[in-house]
């Protein structure tokens, strides 16, 4: 995945750990924990305190840590969330991650989906393992919601963030965000 050099980045201090919030012009362009597997090489991005883009996302993880915010409302990368045109956003993955990306947009909080579901969703029911790989390279935690994807029959796997992380976000959003009936 390119990132532009011109990639700005702020700290975030989650209750899960510290974060890096990352933005390309006025595009959210990666959310990640610290020490977190699959985290850009940002050496050369610079570290601010304030831009637009970070501190709404700084806020919105605010609230949804608090369990007053679900979904987000924030500017993704064009081919992450193509509803939101921005041209100025860098190349997001490829074909198939940013498809699997934009089926995590539509798992509900409080809810999950298995790895062969996200598969079949995305009309390739063979590529569970793609779809893994493809879900650990998510460059925004939380937001595009990696954490709702589980093994088959509801086992915990793999999270980028850890697993730990993985299962405090379900149970966060599982009391927030109860599924409806």
């Amino acid at each position: 995945m390119q990132f532009s050099p011109q990639t700005l980045r702020m700290h975030y201090q989650s209750p899960l750990g510290a974060m890096t919030l990352a933005a390309h012009d006025q595009t959210l362009v990666g959310i990640w924990f610290d020490n977190q597997a699959h985290t850009p090489a940002w050496t050369d991005w610079a570290w601010v305190q304030e831009h637009p883009v970070l501190r709404l996302a700084a806020e919105q993880l605010t609230q949804y840590f608090q369990g007053k915010r679900q979904p987000f409302a924030l500017p993704l990368p064009p081919a992450i969330k193509p509803a939101r045109p921005i041209n100025t956003a860098p190349p997001f993955g490829t074909a198939f991650q940013q498809a699997v990306w934009r089926q995590l947009l539509a798992i509900p909080a409080g809810q999950t989906m298995s790895y062969g579901e996200v598969a079949a969703a995305i009309g390739k029911p063979a590529a569970v393992r793609a779809v893994g790989a493809a879900i650990g390279r998510n460059p925004l935690s939380i937001v595009v919601p990696c954490h709702r994807v589980l093994g088959s029959q509801g086992t915990l796997t793999g999270y980028a963030g850890g697993l730990d992380r993985k299962i405090a976000l379900l149970q966060l959003e599982r009391s927030a965000y109860p599924p409806h009936a």
